[in-house]
């Protein structure tokens, strides 16, 4: 059987205090760390002037302590040491938690994709031809396009198709580059060229006796942005 070896001072020297209570030196920490070595050493505390001190039972003063007994000594903390008091973590998680949510929501709300709208603000102009068997009708119209998102959007295509009694009679697709803002809109012109051969529409807008014809078209419009 093999030796053991008690690295704890005299029963007197156990009832003395190993460091005084000094506000310069209870903030010091002692850490140990292992180097691979034949001896582990430990962290020597700086000396404070007008302080005694008295040598470490344990290392005897030399700051060293044999590495076969690294795993078997026990560090004591004294119970007012700072590492021991609550560190608000609990917190410390609600608030990162709190932070997530409401920047992930303002995230969401702000780049959620929203529809653009597309209104007509009515006929800016007109013009009305005939020939033997058809009606020829050249309309501008204008078009309201808002933006309901929170970032600047671009309209790359708009198509228009103009139907008369569920007939489509006249349709126009534009390319174009139409910048619109945040939260704003935008008007733009169009001209549709429209064909109407219908008889019975031909014959009451060819009839003398009606100065004032009207036209009921139905218009659809579509965008690409």
């Amino acid at each position: 059987m093999g030796e053991n070896f008690s690295q704890l001072g005299s029963w007197e020297n156990e009832k003395e205090s190993i460091l005084p209570h000094h506000p310069a030196i209870d903030s010091k920490a002692a850490n140990y760390a292992s180097n691979g070595s034949s001896k582990s050493s430990c962290v020597l505390c700086e000396r404070a002037a007008g302080t005694s001190f008295v040598s470490c039972p344990t290392c005897q003063g030399s700051g060293e302590i044999p590495q076969e007994l690294e795993k078997q000594l026990v560090a004591l903390i004294p119970y007012g040491d700072q590492r021991l008091k609550p560190s608000h973590t609990k917190l410390y998680v609600f608030l990162a938690v709190l932070i997530y949510l409401v920047t992930s929501s303002l995230i969401v709300f702000f780049l959620y994709p929203r529809s653009i709208t597309v209104r007509p603000a009515g006929l800016n102009s007109s013009n009305v031809a005939f020939d033997a068997t058809d009606i020829h009708l050249n309309i501008t119209n204008i078009l309201n396009i808002s933006n309901g998102n929170y970032c600047p959007i671009t309209v790359t295509q708009l198509t228009i198709e103009v139907l008369h009694l569920s007939l489509v009679v006249g349709q126009v697709s534009n390319s174009l580059l139409l910048h619109i803002g945040p939260l704003a809109s935008e008007q733009m012109f169009y001209a549709v060229a429209n064909r109407i051969w219908d008889k019975d529409t031909y014959k009451i807008c060819t009839w003398l006796k009606i100065k004032v014809h009207n036209v009921l078209l139905h218009i659809q419009h579509s965008n690409k942005a």
